[in-house]
């Protein structure tokens, strides 16, 4: 069995228990935003147009990337197993088939902590439970127990039904068990869940009632799965408390039973006693066909009277009386099972409902989900692939177009990696495009792939010498290898004859490019930027030492025309790292980059700020910038312009040179900015240049002062 497989202690990478917020009362989740993007509790997914009239729902395949990637994060961690895939399902239920937990697409800030709780139980299940004996229960299940039943008018296929739910319902609580034993900073989620499942208002109200107090298997099914509600009655049923002791407190309870087996021992007891006090039935009973008639409903005072004569009281009246003291809890009526209290027709019906949903979850399938198309499918699968998630950045200049202080900041996209399918698709189609740059015809037929590929190759040959070493030998030392020039010297009394060898090299080097992708950058600066990017990425590649990572940052709309200001949100993309990509990436992908959008820079360098790669004692890092000017980028949240924005670029720039990163920024002139780079220099640096982005020599002649500083 998988489950008693040696675990996987495969390490899961970016946990930070720090990130657990506390409690959300507000939305009814405690424990969540872990993984998840940090706004998650709060984001509207409904649109609004410029007339306030509801749009269309649309999808968030970023937050259902985040969703899941943390839900699956949560799986592998408190199962201790990286090879349980948690997949979102079109339509249907959320189950597990015993190798993967399958979810609803109906995530929000509301039931996220359930949702969670449910994913986490399924996933145990897959550890922790014998598919094996579930699939053939039958075959377990004693003969003696079908005579059984069938004396109390059960058929062999309805006592298959039983056992099952009732085994169902045992496993449930020894896995649950499990994981609040070994990973009790879980609990949260899994009360979440029982909240949502188990500890309905009118469940609390129908257990002190005569609800399901007949001698009938679906009774004692109500009162099994509810039996450790604080409500619960142990009068309603015969051996009720015997059946909570056998699961429970028993010598052998699902406290300390270690597998499924020893659950189905502990069901067939369960069902022993369950079958032995159900109603006989009578063969000459027939039914009499008649009709009751209806209560008259609730007066102002939250009580009415039934057709027999009984009271009935509604839920608030209820809640009302056990806070006065005028009825007690957990205790019988004069018969021994409720309090004389009658459900109303409407609470009878949401009873029902309610004991269904139960029901749905003890057979292992729990929820119905919003049904997500086959195109939404693929564009949440598409994310996740990229990596995509929603990064925080410029909470402490954020200003509204009033210019007040908003503390809010905004919510960077960041993709982590460029696929060929996110192209594909349309995704980010501010900077992404199915056809490429010769396709589109924007720019002519200049092919800057092709062009950057042979200034490329030049310029790598006067790189090299960062890949290059270089040996100095010193000698007349007192130890090491014996120099044989000096041995005549011996016989003079010479004894420093010796020498050693140093060989100097470069450390391994890593070089960030950052291309601002805006709309500025159109024409012919995006033909030379681009062809100078495609330039120095080959030459790296020529150099065994050093790495290139290359991003582009922008904004993105999310597509939708009538709510593009409110939707905007900044963009970076990683389209190339030569750490993991081959550089036919480059001449497959960056055809299809293109500009657009505006300009938010020092946004953008925040929230991968913790991306960057520092320098160490054997590794040198460096970021070259490209960029035609200052920053710019607004939405409903924020407006970041100017002075503000100038000063917020440079405040993030110097973190990245905290870090011991070198800086070296290119300037590509705009017509509307000028010469004057003085206030570029004040975001980069001093040494930040203006040069021909096409001019090999002076690329080289650049590069080499960064390349060979000490």
């Amino acid at each position: 069995m998988k489950n008693e497989e040696k675990m996987n202690k495969t390490k899961i990478k970016h946990f930070n228990p720090m990130k657990i917020k506390g409690t959300d009362t507000k939305n009814g989740n405690m424990f969540s935003s872990f993984w998840a993007d940090n706004d998650w509790d709060t984001r509207r997914t409904d649109i609004l147009g410029e007339d306030d009239k509801p749009k269309k729902r649309q999808v968030d395949h970023i937050q259902l990337a985040s969703y899941r990637r943390a839900i699956s994060n949560f799986v592998n961690i408190v199962t201790n197993r990286s090879d349980i895939p948690v997949t979102f399902q079109q339509a249907g239920d959320s189950y597990t088939d015993g190798k993967s937990v399958v979810i609803g697409s109906k995530i929000n800030e509301k039931n996220f902590d359930s949702t969670v709780g449910l994913a986490l139980h399924e996933g145990s299940h897959i550890k922790l439970s014998n598919f094996g004996l579930l699939k053939n229960l039958d075959s377990s299940i004693p003969e003696e127990l079908y005579r059984l039943g069938e004396r109390k008018g059960r058929d062999r296929n309805q006592v298959f039904a039983d056992v099952r739910n009732i085994l169902n319902y045992i496993e449930d609580r020894r896995i649950d068990y499990y994981v609040f034993k070994s990973s009790p900073g879980y609990k949260g989620y899994y009360h979440s869940m029982y909240d949502k499942y188990f500890h309905a208002k009118v469940i609390d109200t129908a257990l002190e009632s005569n609800e399901y107090t007949e001698l009938d298997f679906d009774s004692y099914l109500f009162r099994l799965v509810n039996i450790t509600n604080k409500n619960t009655n142990f009068n309603a049923l015969p051996q009720l408390r015997d059946i909570y002791n056998i699961i429970f407190t028993g010598e052998t309870n699902v406290k300390t039973i270690g597998s499924t087996d020893e659950v189905l021992g502990l069901t067939l007891e369960v069902m022993d006693v369950i079958y032995k006090n159900l109603e006989t039935p009578k063969p000459e009973l027939q039914d009499n066909g008649g009709d009751e008639e209806e209560g008259n409903g609730n007066d102002e005072n939250g009580e009415g009277v039934s057709a027999d004569g009984q009271t009935t009281i509604s839920d608030e009246k209820l809640k009302e009386m056990l806070d006065n003291g005028q009825i007690e809890s957990g205790k019988g009526g004069d018969d021994g099972k409720g309090k004389g209290v009658e459900l109303t027709e409407r609470q009878k019906k949401m009873l029902e409902k309610a004991f269904d949903k139960q029901k749905d979850f003890i057979h292992g399938n729990p929820q119905k989900t919003g049904k997500l198309s086959k195109k939404d499918t693929r564009m949440v699968k598409t994310m996740e692939e990229a990596g995509v998630s929603l990064q925080d950045a410029g909470s402490d200049i954020a200003k509204d177009w009033y210019g007040n202080k908003t503390g809010k900041g905004v919510k960077v996209i960041f993709v982590k990696k460029l696929t060929r399918t996110m192209i594909e698709e349309g995704m980010f189609q501010s900077v992404l495009s199915k056809m490429n740059q010769i396709e589109r015809g924007w720019y002519g037929t200049e092919d800057y792939v092709t062009e950057g590929i042979k200034i490329g190759t030049r310029l790598g040959k006067k790189l090299q010498i960062r890949g290059e070493s270089r040996d100095t030998k010193w000698s007349r030392l007192d130890s090491g290898r014996i120099d044989k020039r000096l041995v005549a010297e011996l016989g003079f009394g010479n004894n420093r004859v010796f020498q050693t060898t140093f060989t100097e090299s470069y450390s391994d080097a890593i070089l960030h490019i950052s291309v601002d992708a805006s709309g500025s950058m159109s024409g012919k600066k995006w033909i030379k930027t681009m062809t100078s990017v495609v330039a120095i990425t080959k030459a790296c590649s020529m150099i065994q030492n050093v790495d290139v990572i290359v991003s582009f940052r922008s904004t993105d709309d999310g597509g939708n025309y009538n709510t593009r200001r409110a939707d905007t949100k900044p963009l970076i993309v990683i389209a190339y790292d030569s750490r993991v990509d081959n550089f036919n990436k480059v001449k497959r992908d960056f055809p299809h980059i293109h500009p657009g959008g505006t300009t938010p820079e020092g946004l953008c360098f925040e929230a991968i700020m913790d991306d960057f790669v520092p320098s160490t004692t054997d590794r040198d890092s460096y970021f070259l910038n490209f960029s035609d000017g200052m920053p710019m980028f607004s939405n409903n949240d924020m407006y970041y312009t100017s002075e503000e924005a100038l000063l917020h670029t440079n405040k993030m720039i110097q973190k990245i040179r905290n870090m011991g990163i070198k800086i070296l920024s290119y300037f590509v002139e705009d017509r509307g900015y000028g010469d004057n780079i003085g206030d570029f220099r004040r975001m980069y640096g001093k040494d930040a240049e203006k040069i021909d982005t096409t001019n090999v020599i002076e690329i080289a002649k650049t590069m080499n002062k960064k390349f060979l500083e000490k």
